[in-house]
């Protein structure tokens, strides 16, 4: 890397190693380089260059920012992308000093997840019926779902060789291609059961195919599809809370805490490759245990 490149070069330099040694998503990938383009066009704008500006610039483009009403959250995923960016450059000699080192970043209220209750999971779970097709595959989903706690893209991107009825078990390959065992539960296997015996195969209409959950078009589906079938059954449920696609896998941790598992559990079922991330949910768990002490304790 010499001073012939251009900043775009750098930075498609930054993402190719990036995606080589962390394995980041697209998505990641994608946020970091809009951060980087940004930074260069206020930099060029004053007559620096993305490369060797200086704590001062970053410093005055976050002010401006920050001015502006940018979010906390989206100064935050900045900071990481210039933090990566400019202690990448460090790493392979291109600058001598970190502008990034003395910066601080904006602390983010941690915010609880969305939950459903157990009640709510319930009548849930129960919408689906067994004898349409398209509602077992989603019974299904939705039961496998609660029971692992998989991200929605693990879910849909599933593949027939990835479960194992016999074992009771799905093997996950999550962020950063980090392979997973998670058990799946007597119910979930049970409807799984259901679903590869009378509804897979209407589904594909004769294709082949190793997606585990096929779109009624045979294909694999996408999270939004998906997402959309969840609020369908909800509304059906009257569950009137907000949700989210990742409800079922808020509610899948904080129940297992509530039931006594340990956090670091969790942690493993999850994914997590940091306990720190699977702590939030500690925080829904200890607000159950407070409000079962005030309602049972003699003393509460």
């Amino acid at each position: 890397m010499s001073d012939k490149y251009t900043p775009d070069s750098i930075i498609d330099i930054f993402l190719d190693d990036l995606w080589s040694t962390k394995g980041l998503s697209d998505n990641t990938l994608s946020a970091y380089r809009t951060d980087l383009r940004h930074l260069d066009r206020y930099v060029q704008h004053k007559g620096g260059e993305l490369r060797t500006c200086d704590q001062l610039e970053i410093r005055d483009y976050l002010a401006e920012r920050f001015d502006k009403g940018s979010a906390k959250t989206s100064s935050a995923r900045m900071m990481s992308s210039l933090r990566r960016f400019y202690g990448y450059l460090v790493v392979k000699k291109q600058i001598e000093t970190d502008p990034m080192a003395l910066i601080e970043s904006p602390k983010l209220a941690r915010k609880l997840p969305d939950s459903l209750s157990e009640d709510d999971i319930d009548r849930l779970l129960a919408e689906p019926v067994d004898d349409d097709p398209l509602e077992c595959r989603d019974k299904a989903m939705l039961e496998l779902l609660y029971a692992t706690g998989l991200r929605v893209s693990e879910l849909v991107g599933l593949t027939m060789e990835q479960v194992s009825l016999r074992q009771g078990l799905v093997r996950i390959t999550g962020k950063g291609g980090k392979e997973r065992l998670v058990p799946l539960g007597e119910l979930a296997v049970t409807e799984l059961e259901t679903y590869l015996k009378f509804a897979r195969a209407e589904l594909l209409k004769g294709k082949q195919s190793d997606v585990l959950f096929p779109s009624k078009r045979a294909q694999q589906m996408t999270r939004q599809t998906f997402w959309h079938r969840i609020k369908l059954y909800a509304l059906r449920a009257g569950i009137s809370k907000e949700l989210s696609p990742h409800t079922l896998r808020h509610a899948f941790a904080t129940h297992l805490l509530n039931h006594g598992a340990d956090l670091r559990v969790v942690q493993l079922l999850l994914g997590h490759s940091d306990l720190s991330t699977t702590q939030i949910y500690t925080h829904v768990a200890t607000a159950r245990l407070s409000s079962l002490h005030s309602e049972h304790h003699p003393r509460g």
